[in-house]
């Protein structure tokens, strides 16, 4: 399967340079590029891609509200691309459904690895980042209450919470990784949410894990 992607940037040249860095790999294609939010808005609606890459400061609409639009409307995850390790506008997009983060500088084999790692919703991206984000994300943020769950669920939750992959979570519970993947997609749904990121971030504000 070919995954989709837009390219949301505002400066032609990273925006070129993002699109021919996505478009050298066999299993990933641009179909569309965006100047501003609004841009990358109409153009998410017009493509249904799987993936955008998000830049934050754009002229007229930024990307944090072009992310709070294309998430609540659709199953298009969006990485959002910054020049900051930590700054409040990743919070931001955080909050409004960001399923990932990664530095404009990031090498070119990472940039696909993430886009093919969050278009399959299997893992962190750049934890050097992405898990410092939603620790402080989390620790802003008052404890709230896990409910709905099962025993083995919150097992399940607190080792995504580490980072394990399917595969790693079956190993350590002695499960079958069917078993495993089984549990995170029932915690997605019971959760409402939209990928491990957020499963993350719901682990540490319930307090199942605690920030170190």
């Amino acid at each position: 399967m070919t995954v989709r992607v837009v390219v949301a940037d505002d400066q032609i040249l990273v925006r070129a340079g993002l699109c021919g860095i996505v478009n050298t790999a066999p299993d990933l294609t641009v179909v569309g590029e965006a100047g501003t939010g609004l841009e990358a808005v109409k153009v998410v609606r017009a493509q249904a891609p799987d993936v955008v890459l998000m830049d934050i400061r754009m002229p007229g609409m930024d990307g944090l509200e072009a992310t709070r639009l294309i998430t609540s409307s659709g199953d298009t995850k969006v990485v959002i691309l910054t020049t900051f390790g930590l700054d409040d506008y990743v919070y931001a997009a955080l909050r409004g459904g960001a399923s990932g983060f990664l530095l404009k500088d990031t090498p070119a084999r990472d940039l696909l690895t993430a886009v093919r790692v969050v278009s399959a919703g299997d893992a962190l991206l750049s934890p050097g980042i992405t898990r410092r984000l939603i620790k402080e994300f989390a620790g802003r943020a008052h404890p709230e209450p896990l409910e709905g769950i099962t025993t083995r669920e919150r097992e399940v939750l607190a080792l995504v919470a580490e980072g394990l992959s399917n595969g790693e979570i079956a190993e350590r519970l002695h499960i079958g990784p069917g078993t495993a993947k089984t549990h995170v997609r029932h915690l997605l749904a019971k959760l409402d949410a939209r990928d491990r990121v957020h499963l993350v971030i719901i682990a540490y504000r319930s307090g199942l894990v605690s920030v170190r």
